[in-house]
């Protein structure tokens, strides 16, 4: 199986110009073994705020409601903030994989998940 998205990402921003409404259910097949399976469904009514990239990175990975690795960030938000899911290396496998997918420059891939396996613990709420 080939990892891929089978969806068009439908959000739109919340008032506090920080976090993003799925509009639409949004799905992600991976390659990626996890207890939920190799599908990944991010319900609509999901909150996202994308990536917390720190803002002094957007001009070198793009913003996170823009960036190529968009599509992923929200199904890495869904795995770190589902209890049961993922552990948090496989939500940050998926990541990885994702932004291959999303056509992600190789630097582009390894300071992201770099800096979410140095900072992303205290986010995620999954398994251990």
């Amino acid at each position: 199986m080939a990892a891929k998205f089978e969806d068009a990402l439908d959000v739109r921003p919340l008032d506090d110009g920080r976090n993003w409404l799925v509009l639409e259910d949004f799905y992600y097949q991976t390659d990626v073994i996890m207890a939920s399976g190799h599908r990944v469904s991010v319900p609509k009514g999901f909150v996202t705020d994308f990536a917390s990239i720190p803002r002094i990175a957007w001009g070198i990975v793009g913003g996170p409601a823009d960036g190529k690795y968009r599509k992923i960030a929200v199904v890495h938000d869904w795995l770190y903030r589902t209890p049961g899911l993922a552990t948090r290396g496989q939500a940050d496998a998926v990541l990885l994989e994702g932004m291959k997918v999303s056509g992600c420059s190789w630097w582009e891939q390894h300071v992201i998940y770099y800096a979410v396996r140095a900072g992303g613990h205290s986010s995620y709420k999954g398994m251990l």
